[in-house]
């Protein structure tokens, strides 16, 4: 039990912090937009990074540092971009939740001359593909959950599958609770001046996380 516990707390320690994907996360919970694919991909996707960690891929990560490089340019790319993309609707701004939404409608509006109008939602494909990005273009995810997750499970011996197995229900455990407990925060993101400062920290975050990403490449 002490092995489960031990990668329960560890995995919980590594993911609970303002990164790419969390944000991502938490916005589509906001929105009410595709969370259940969005929790699924990234628990999922968590889950086979550590299993791959525990059995040994961190080693081979190890050997070709190339490989880390490669995903921190790939990586920081793209969390230009996606930063790119939140500035420019914070500055354009224009979006806030619907007041008196009902089942089965969409619980983002835009503002218009004539008045308030439902959005068109999202589509699911590149909301699957941003995902799916945000968590495999991302070298933290390499470094922290394949080379860190599988070295000290390679110290509980036998018992690295159950170390394996707290630290991947501890990815199952947060990403629900992110995904489908931030609807709660509604209520304080009901006018289009809340939306445009979530999405100017969210530019703010991604930004920053792009440019922390290359850092280390370009002291060298």
């Amino acid at each position: 039990m002490l092995p489960v516990l031990s990668g329960l707390g560890l995995g919980l320690s590594l993911i609970i912090a303002i990164g790419a994907q969390n944000v991502f996360v938490l916005r589509q919970g906001i929105r009410s937009e595709h969370v259940l694919p969005v929790v699924i991909i990234c628990a999922v996707s968590d889950a086979l990074l550590i299993a791959a960690g525990v059995a040994g891929l961190g080693f081979v990560i190890s050997a070709a540092p190339w490989l880390v490089v490669v995903a921190r340019w790939a990586g920081a790319l793209f969390l230009l971009a996606y930063g790119i993309l939140a500035a420019r609707r914070a500055w354009r701004g224009g979006e806030q939740l619907r007041v008196d939404q009902t089942d089965g409608e969409s619980p983002i509006a835009r503002s218009s001359g004539s008045g308030t109008s439902t959005a068109t939602r999202t589509a699911l494909a590149p909301v699957i593909a941003t995902a799916l990005a945000l968590t495999w273009l991302n070298p933290h995810v390499y470094l922290d959950t394949v080379l860190m997750l599988g070295s000290i499970a390679a110290t509980h011996g036998e018992d690295r599958w159950l170390f394996a197995a707290g630290a991947i229900t501890a990815s199952i455990l947060w990403f629900t609770a992110l995904g489908f407990g931030a609807r709660y925060l509604g209520r304080w993101l009901r006018t289009e001046r809340s939306w445009r400062i979530l999405d100017a920290l969210i530019a703010l975050v991604m930004i920053t996380l792009a440019v922390s990403l290359v850092l280390p490449v370009l002291h060298v």
